[in-house]
């Protein structure tokens, strides 16, 4: 086995377990630990690790990024995401779209088909891009305005979604923990919010790209098991997918 194909394995075990150990390692690669040990320092530097007392650990990152920069990031994963998500919907359904960059994306996509659904959502910017949409009945949510413009949150916007009722929902999250069984948001206002949407909803959807299972969040608004469908970008390693099955959402 090449050295990067070891190294991409160890990733794959390490997502898996959220941990690895030397001994273990030199013993499924059949190499010395002295040679593992430099692999292991040699994904530290990448930032794919945080090497430990005997091995290493899961390296999650809790980044928030500005407005302007996280829709830059990722463009393509959001589309193909999105392009998945939008073969859920029929003509009828009532649907919420959470603040999330993806949902930019997907409403985008249900415009150009010309569905004819209703939408709610308490995302500015997806308010704003269907102002035109003549094939669509939106509702927008008000409530405190979120610190970075995004949209509306809090208690007021909670209490509004408590009186709705939706066939499905699309959520945004900033990280998934795969061990702690958790999905993420930043602030405890906007948490509360998504929460009383996945529990408005028949079906309820997390839109995630692969690299939010590196990454962690302030707030825990929901368990993986809350959730009826994962959207990703790509297929996921088969070790996540077997830990995914425990909690019997099914990934898409």
């Amino acid at each position: 086995m090449f050295v990067q194909e070891r190294r991409e394995k160890i990733i794959t075990l390490l997502e898996a377990s959220g941990k690895v150990l030397v001994k273990d390692l030199s013993d499924y690669f059949k190499v010395t630990d002295d040679c593992i040990r430099k692999d292991l320092a040699f994904l530290e530097k990448k930032g794919l690790l945080k090497r430990a007392y005997g091995g290493a650990v899961t390296e999650r990152k809790n980044t928030h990024q500005l407005k302007a920069a996280q829709r830059r990031v990722n463009i393509a994963e959001k589309k193909i995401i999105a392009e998945k998500a939008i073969k859920l919907i029929n003509n009828g359904d009532v649907v919420f779209l959470d603040i999330s960059t993806i949902n930019i994306e997907l409403v985008k996509l249900i415009i150009q088909q010309g569905l004819k659904i209703s939408i709610i959502t308490n995302m500015i910017d997806i308010m704003n891009i269907l102002q035109t949409a003549r094939t669509i009945d939106m509702t927008f949510i008000g409530g405190t305005l979120d610190s970075s413009g995004d949209g509306f949150i809090g208690a007021l916007a909670g209490n509004i979604i408590d009186k709705l009722h939706f066939d499905m929902a699309f959520m945004g999250t900033v990280g998934i923990d795969i061990h702690r069984k958790a999905v993420y948001t930043y602030k405890p206002e906007d948490g509360f919010t998504k929460r009383k949407a996945v529990d408005a909803a028949d079906k309820t959807y997390v839109l995630a790209e692969t690299e939010k299972f590196n990454r962690s969040g302030n707030f825990l608004y929901a368990a993986i098991s809350d959730f009826d469908v994962l959207i990703t970008e790509k297929k996921l390693p088969i070790q996540l997918l077997k830990q995914l099955e425990k909690y019997n959402i099914e990934v898409m």
